[in-house]
């Protein structure tokens, strides 16, 4: 069921893409952003931490 189930979503989710790519790039552009602003959080809590 699983396996059914993640397939129908990748279906949803090339389906979607394919037919509003516009706005499947804000998200994407949107999820990247967060991800990499986590990551220089992360860099900048290990620097004030060395810098004590």
């Amino acid at each position: 069921m699983k396996k059914v189930l993640g397939w129908v979503l990748l279906f949803l989710l090339v389906f979607w893409i394919g037919t509003n790519p516009g706005p499947a790039a804000d998200v994407a552009r949107s999820i990247a952003d967060g991800v990499a602003q986590i990551f220089t959080n992360i860099g900048t809590f290990f620097v004030n931490l060395s810098n004590g």
